[in-house]
């Protein structure tokens, strides 16, 4: 089955279980409204179109034939690279998913997400392998005979297991050269991560990396897909919910050792970036 054949709209799975998955294909610009960031690994494969893809703390630009692989709780986003129309499909698998394989086979399968480059450019042999186990995947979705769960998760399987060939024998990660504009924005994003419970503003940051606020803000739009307060406020959260998970801190100490110097804004952009209260997180970590 060809992709014009799929519907625009595909999905397997739902989102706490071990592995699920979506395709889309969209119609017009588009750019990844959500803040992202998630405890599953993603693998990202781009059918069609052109793709701004952020992740930690570096831009990627993503053409069609391109793989992205996401570690667990990674900040990324994608963003519009001005170039209309996109067909893609994503893979989520939870650690859990990985916990069924013996310890060697889970470091080969995880290896790609942790230690390589995120971006993996095929060559024209490896992008028919890809899609055609990707293919199969999704027409089985689409068709849905029975047995068509069991196919799913074994083509799921054989693409890790692909993928985790080609990364040890890296042929797939030619030297990534970025923009000087994304490399500035790499600059500031790593000042960031390191910084983030400090006070950090424009203006401390335009004077430290000699570039203008008005400039620094569109620039770091452009390349992360994030406002800047917004990323900021995003690295604060998820280290708020580490400590929540990992420590008896009381919610206002973590408030403060997050970077948040007002509690009211910090228990406001916690429940919108979480979607839960901190003591309800909290409660909800040591539940599990």
């Amino acid at each position: 089955m060809s992709l014009p054949q799929l519907p625009d709209l595909l999905r397997f799975g739902q989102q706490n279980d071990p592995f699920h998955l979506e395709f889309d294909r969209r119609t017009g610009h588009y750019t990844m409204a959500a803040n992202h960031y998630h405890e599953e690994y993603e693998l990202y494969y781009l059918f069609n179109g052109e793709r701004n893809y952020f992740i930690k703390d570096s831009a990627y630009h993503i053409h069609s034939g391109d793989l992205v692989l996401v570690e667990s709780n990674a900040v990324h986003k994608t963003s519009d690279m001005g170039v209309p129309n996109h067909e893609r499909v994503v893979l989520y698998f939870t650690p859990a998913y990985f916990d069924g394989y013996s310890a060697q086979d889970r470091e080969l399968l995880l290896a790609p997400f942790t230690h390589g480059n995120p971006l993996m450019k095929l060559n024209l042999q490896q992008r028919l392998q890809v899609e055609g186990l990707l293919s199969s995947l999704l027409a089985e979705l689409h068709a849905r005979p029975p047995g068509y769960q069991l196919h799913i998760r074994h083509m799921a399987g054989e693409l890790l297991l692909f993928i985790a060939r080609s990364f040890q024998r890296r042929e797939t990660n030619p030297h990534y050269e970025p923009t000087p504009a994304q490399k500035k924005v790499s600059d500031i994003v790593r000042y960031i991560n390191l910084h983030f419970n400090e006070p950090i503003g424009l203006d401390s940051l335009s004077r430290r990396f000699f570039i203008s606020k008005s400039h620094l803000s569109r620039m770091f739009k452009e390349v992360t897909g994030f406002g800047f307060s917004e990323y900021i406020n995003i690295t604060r959260i998820k280290e708020a919910e580490r400590l929540l998970r990992e420590t008896d801190h009381s919610i206002t100490r973590v408030s403060e050792l997050a970077g948040f110097d007002n509690f009211s804004h910090f228990g406001k952009m916690f429940k919108k970036l979480s979607g839960l209260t901190p003591r309800a997180y909290r409660r909800l970590g040591r539940n599990e």
